[in-house]
């Protein structure tokens, strides 16, 4: 399934009596599928099951085998297959390593397709770094001096602002910038363009992935580090690689993410490969 091109192959555990398999090494697995030469090729691998106290929980895994904290393309998809596939509820919530976030299926017009609305919590007080939110950060990186903005929405973001997102140099400052020394954990690295109060371009370095179609959390931390900057409103369009978000930070400091699933194809992986590329 993909959020805006932002695609990861999704293992379903949320079946009665069908729980995820036990002594696979998620990470190698994640590394194996994401491979399109000898995998199925993805941006990860997401796994789907019940929560222990929500109808959802999902754990996200970068084509790099790391784990990430949350995604928002991708908890879109989870809710589009958990309501379409599985019977769940219009709205209910998902568990996550970065905290429970509550998705609301809007519009399910047919089998795999969907627009959903996901309550993606409120942005840190300190962004990655230690640098409270809203201030900026100087550093270096491929030679010259650099203004971001750092902000942490239950993942690391790093944000700049470009006069051009087309010719943003992502491919050159977006690894150096993730595993620059300032970040131990690591960071997503976007470049924004602004080009209204309520809308911005945006191209996005994702941690352990590379340039994607699409960030949701990244969009989230463009807008909050837009608006807190004066750069533009609380609500606005994202316009990424793969199309487009509305994103909205509400008074309540709480932010809202609206954008669309889609499911590919479904399908199995054998068992016989999945445990010679990552046991058990």
């Amino acid at each position: 399934m993909h959020g805006l091109g932002n695609a990861y192959v999704f293992v379903d555990g949320m079946g009665e009596g069908v729980p995820l398999p036990e002594g696979v090494e998620w990470s190698r697995l994640a590394r194996a599928v994401a491979d399109p030469d000898f995998g199925v090729g993805s941006d990860g691998l997401i796994l789907m099951a019940p929560g222990a106290s929500q109808m959802a929980a999902m754990r996200i895994f970068n084509a790099d085998g790391s784990e990430g904290e949350m995604c928002g393309n991708g908890v879109r998809c989870l809710a589009m297959w958990a309501h379409q596939a599985h019977g769940a509820p219009r709205r209910f919530g998902v568990e996550t390593r970065a905290g429970v976030r509550t998705v609301e299926v809007v519009e399910s017009p047919a089998f795999g397709l969907a627009t959903v609305r996901v309550e993606m919590g409120r942005p840190a007080e300190r962004g990655p770094g230690g640098v409270p939110l809203g201030a900026p950060l100087q550093l270096e990186a491929g030679g010259q001096m650099l203004e971001a903005w750092p902000v942490g929405v239950g993942n690391p973001h790093l944000v700049l602002f470009v006069d051009d997102v087309a010719s943003a140099p992502v491919g050159r400052l977006g690894p150096l910038l993730e595993r620059h020394p300032l970040f131990p954990q690591r960071t997503n690295v976007e470049f924004v363009e602004v080009a209204g109060p309520r809308r911005l371009r945006m191209r996005v370095w994702e941690r352990g992935s590379g340039e994607t179609q699409a960030c949701g959390t990244g969009a989230c931390a463009s807008l909050v580090a837009a608006a807190a900057t004066g750069r533009a409103g609380r609500e606005a369009q994202v316009e990424l690689a793969g199309g487009r978000l509305a994103i909205e930070w509400a008074d309540d400091g709480r932010l809202w993410m609206t954008g669309p699933a889609r499911l590919v194809a479904v399908g199995t992986l054998p068992w016989s490969w999945v445990k010679e590329v990552a046991g058990p």
